[in-house]
């Protein structure tokens, strides 16, 4: 069973940015309502993506340096990584059609 890995300001290199395949990172916070209706879309998606795309989770709260770096202003935002770079930003509550055709562009994005 796939799962979104928790990463932080020290393993966020080493699990997103070095990462071999495209990975959905959801930066999020426990008081936010709505990042808590998006993590069950996103538990959802890394089951049916595994082996294919990697899932991540910021808490924002705790991880001040990453929401800075990457300009979160927002939450959930969730960005799209793929060799090492971001190449997609969504931005608030949205359905699980728009995450997964959010994923397949990535996927068939060439290097």
């Amino acid at each position: 069973m796939s799962k979104p890995e928790t990463v932080d300001d020290k393993n966020f290199d080493s699990v997103v940015i070095s990462a071999k395949t495209p990975v959905l990172v959801d930066f999020w916070a426990t008081w936010c309502s709505p990042c808590r209706m998006v993590a069950p879309i996103v538990d959802e998606l890394a089951e049916e993506y595994t082996g294919k795309v990697s899932f991540a989770k910021v808490n924002v709260d705790e991880n001040r340096k990453l929401s800075e770096k990457y300009e979160i202003r927002s939450i959930p935002t969730l960005l799209v990584f793929k060799d090492g770079k971001p190449v997609k930003q969504i931005v608030g509550l949205r359905s699980k059609g728009d995450l997964k055709k959010a994923l397949d562009e990535a996927l068939a994005a060439k290097k």
